[in-house]
């Protein structure tokens, strides 16, 4: 990825929306994944020079266009090629009709067609519109990079071969298609909420599209409630130095009070539906740890008793691993790490640090340091790393 600040601050904002518009325009992945970077390429080398055009995007989507074209006359072997790249050079086609009208979210619903394995359809999207590299969207799996990989490439080679069309879907494909787009949002939130506040942005403003499209589907109020919710306390989670700051150790005075009242609106409005499902139940679980005072205060039965229906709705070590946690505030340390223990979750930083914690509560220091360790081993996060660091630190006494 570039590393100009200017190119790298663009190819976070727009990377998404410029492939989105080049896989339309082109119908072939590669070809625009390889165009748009590219654009970026050239970028990184004009910019510094020039400027930063008025519209990043817009330069960043012609200059993919022109070279797409250039390429297509290149290799242009046959009269369609050559007619191909002429379509190309011409103005841009009428938008299409259909109830999906922005061109990211277009791209998502079209890359979780059914014909691909679901994780297939998550792993693509996420590279698509989210940028991401196959080592990120591996460790968002928690699967080895080569498999990851296989998974993208056979996802694209689905899609040429079964020669899936990149149109708006029809009314009547959203819903099969809203599990997948719904993981791909919240895998993108996740991934900004990391580090990349621009990805947080995206993945917020595509629940609220997908929350208007479809406010029939609980679930889809439910992830934009969950963003929205777990959003609120952006501010609080970092200190002055920079340094990540856990939630029980936050200013609430610094939370995002509308975004939490909307998000607990938001919360009532699935909860008068009665078809609770994996997002709903997770977003209810955020409001209670809103409406908190302080950490104190925090209603952690109420907590368990939500993981409990998570984890019978969406079964998962990471689930159970998140149960364990309100296990430890009700029943103790001891019967959380009897839960958590026998997870298989080694490649998760997340499993390592909870361990850590639980050991070092329990007084069993020597196993607590190594815990950290294990967890700053795994984690890609600069700011989770010195977090871990200085716990570990303060149980060796430095």
């Amino acid at each position: 990825m570039p590393d100009a600040p200017e190119v790298e601050a663009a190819f976070r904002a727009e990377y998404g929306r410029a492939v989105s518009v080049l896989v339309r325009l082109l119908g072939d992945i590669d070809l625009a994944e390889e165009a748009v970077q590219d654009a970026f390429i050239t970028a990184l080398q004009k910019w510094p020079h020039t400027g930063v055009p008025p519209s990043p995007a817009g330069w960043i989507i012609t200059t993919a266009r022109n070279r797409a074209i250039d390429r297509l006359r290149r290799e242009a072997k046959r009269d369609e090629r050559h007619a191909e790249a002429l379509l190309l050079h011409s103005a841009d086609a009428p938008p299409e009709e259909g109830p999906v009208r922005d061109e990211r979210l277009r791209l998502i619903f079209t890359c979780c067609h059914p014909a691909l394995a679901p994780q297939a359809q998550v792993a693509l999207t996420l590279r698509l519109l989210g940028g991401l590299t196959t080592p990120q969207i591996a460790r968002a799996f928690l699967v080895p990079e080569p498999t990851m990989a296989q998974r993208i490439v056979r996802a694209k080679a689905k899609i040429r071969n079964a020669r899936i069309p990149y149109r708006v879907p029809r009314d009547a494909d959203l819903p099969d298609r809203l599990k997948g787009v719904l993981a791909v949002v919240y895998l993108i939130f996740n991934q900004g909420y990391d580090g990349t506040p621009e990805l947080t942005a995206e993945a917020v403003r595509l629940g609220r599209l997908l929350a208007d499209l479809m406010p029939d589907e609980p679930e889809a109020v439910g992830l934009l409630a969950l963003m929205l919710l777990v959003d609120s306390r952006s501010d609080a989670r970092r200190g002055g130095d920079g340094g990540l700051v856990p939630l029980p150790e936050q200013d609430r005075a610094r939370w995002d009070g509308e975004l939490i009242a909307e998000g607990q609106s938001l919360v009532h409005r699935c909860l008068r539906r009665g078809r609770p499902g994996p997002y709903q139940i997770q977003a209810a679980i955020q409001a209670v740890h809103s409406v908190a005072a302080t950490a104190d205060a925090t209603d952690w039965s109420q907590i368990l008793r939500l993981y409990d229906q998570l984890l019978t709705v969406a079964p998962s070590p990471v689930v159970a691993l998140n149960r364990a946690v309100a296990v430890a505030e009700t029943e103790g340390p001891g019967q959380a790490l009897a839960l958590v223990d026998p997870l298989d979750l080694d490649a998760y930083h997340v499993f390592h640090a909870v361990r850590a914690d639980l050991l070092r509560r329990l007084g069993r220091d020597t196993e607590a340091v190594q815990a950290y360790e294990e967890a700053i081993a795994r984690s890609d996060s600069a700011a989770e790393r010195g977090y871990l660091d200085r716990r570990k630190r303060e149980l060796v006494g430095e």
